[in-house]
């Protein structure tokens, strides 16, 4: 059974937990004791939270979020905002979010309205509709190409990855999209290989979550992929489908801390993490963030 946890709102995670539940005929009662959560907790979920259409994550965490977010301040990044000009100037020079968030303190020492953490500025990014805007802001984290350049270029990459499992020998009902717990990732590396954010999606719920990283190397890809995939029920977390980036070297241990078994895309083929590569980088329908859940 989970540990109860010291926080009070359900996490996306939770939500994802419940919907397959749901789905499952799985009392209440249960649902609660799998989460380490009470019962009333549970229902009050599922009341509060449901469509017409029945209990779902995403809607439930955009439902949720909305009546949280009635009435408080106006978020400090909106577009008219004057922190989020000098976000968008201090980003065009290629500065970090760790940077900028540090700056934005310097310039203003006494408002702390005019203070945001470097996580607010990623969320701020992603955000932003799918447009031209959207993908500058993501380009200015990634160096500053406009689009994804190859992490093989240029490089022999034999032998850089032990033991690799081919996503060729992926179940095959993985691509039906019919069961949870099927993730796919993506890895952002900010200016000097700091801002470092990984990205999770789910294949079938398309529910986005982020790890913190402390950098880009494959230590701190696996400190932080292993804490966010064990925040997921084990249920919930079966696969885990990756480019060959040099950061997932150490997916063995990534398997043997999750449970979770981490399959290999071909070299040069993003189109093989279609969720992930289809929604433009991190995104999400939950309206409160606008589009990532679970940073």
């Amino acid at each position: 059974m989970p540990n109860k946890t010291s926080y009070q709102q359900l996490q996306p995670e939770e939500r994802l937990a419940i919907a397959s539940l749901r789905l499952q005929d799985v009392s209440i009662r249960a649902m609660a004791r799998m989460l380490g959560r009470s019962p009333s907790t549970v229902s009050r979920e599922l009341t509060r939270n449901s469509s017409p259409a029945g209990y779902a994550s995403v809607p439930a965490e955009a439902l949720s979020a909305a009546r949280r977010s009635a009435g408080r301040r106006p978020a400090k990044l909106c577009l008219q905002s004057v922190c989020w000009r000098v976000v968008l100037t201090l980003l065009e020079w290629k500065w970090s979010p760790q940077q900028i968030s540090g700056t934005l303190k310097r310039m203003y020492p006494t408002d702390p309205t005019q203070h945001v953490s470097h996580e607010t500025i990623y969320t701020a990014i992603y955000a932003q509709p799918r447009g031209e805007l959207r993908r500058q802001l993501i380009a200015c984290l990634r160096h500053g190409h406009s689009t994804r350049m190859s992490r093989t270029r240029g490089t022999d990459r034999r032998g850089q990855i032990p033991d690799m499992v081919s996503i060729h020998v992926r179940p095959p009902e993985i691509e039906d999209r019919l069961l949870p717990g099927h993730w796919e990732g993506d890895f952002i590396k900010g200016a000097g290989n700091q801002s470092s954010v990984g990205v999770l999606v789910e294949r079938t719920s398309r529910l986005v979550l982020l790890a913190k990283m402390e950098d880009a190397t494959a230590a701190s890809a696996l400190a932080g992929f292993s804490a966010k995939l064990n925040s997921i029920a084990a249920p919930l977390r079966q696969t885990f489908t990756y480019d060959q980036g040099k950061e997932m070297s150490r997916h063995q241990e990534l398997s043997a801390a999750t449970g979770v078994r981490v399959y290999f895309c071909d070299p040069h083929s993003p189109w093989q993490r279609g969720t992930c590569e289809n929604r433009g980088g991190p995104g999400n329908l939950d309206s409160r963030l606008g589009g990532i859940a679970g940073f």
